[in-house]
């Protein structure tokens, strides 16, 4: 059984409900084998139904997206990849925290993101990312805020970002539209 801990246990910053799997990895001469997810690891979250693949080149940055209804769990087999999340959840008990940490193919870490959590990530080298989804594509719930907002605090641990023209585009957090902004309580 793999440790599954709060973000706060796994890096000393919290944002309620992001959990942290380490998991078990199992290695002999040939290489290695690793269980990257399992639904019974994170008990409040409903069934992922989607699986997806994001190839990035060193300096990509990616965010900063939030979903009202989706989570998402992360996985880099291949590249380190670092993570910036943003708890825009108004009302919430880590309303405004903003986390930044390093998953990769050493660390083997995985990350659970709720809904009303603004998630990005940098390729800090070519990166592989797995990510699991528990609701199809809606346009309607892909949202997101200026990953460069000063506000939020983040490193992103790249000189030269290379964004997508939606991500250069995205409000700051204060800036957000009425009505599209997460509140708590919400499923985590």
């Amino acid at each position: 059984m793999p440790d599954v801990l709060t973000l706060a246990d796994a890096i000393g910053t919290d944002i309620a409900g992001v959990r942290v799997v380490q998991p078990q990895i199992h290695g002999d001469e040939r290489g290695l084998f690793i269980e990257t997810y399992r639904r019974e690891w994170i008990p409040q979250a409903r069934e992922m139904l989607q699986s997806n693949r994001s190839n990035k080149q060193a300096g990509a940055v990616v965010g900063l997206h939030y979903h009202l209804h989706q989570a998402d769990y992360w996985y880099v087999p291949v590249g380190t990849a670092r993570v910036v999340l943003h708890d825009l959840r108004e009302g919430g008990p880590t309303d405004g925290a903003t986390a930044c940490f390093d998953i990769s193919g050493e660390n083997h870490w995985g990350v659970y993101i709720p809904p009303g959590v603004a998630h990005g990530f940098a390729s800090l080298t070519d990166v592989v990312m797995t990510y699991l989804v528990d609701g199809y594509y809606n346009p309607a719930d892909e949202l997101g805020v200026a990953w460069n907002d000063p506000a939020l605090g983040a490193d992103w641990g790249v000189t030269d970002p290379i964004v997508s023209e939606r991500d250069r585009t995205n409000p700051l957090r204060a800036d957000l539209p009425e009505g599209r902004r997460p509140y708590w309580p919400m499923r985590t």
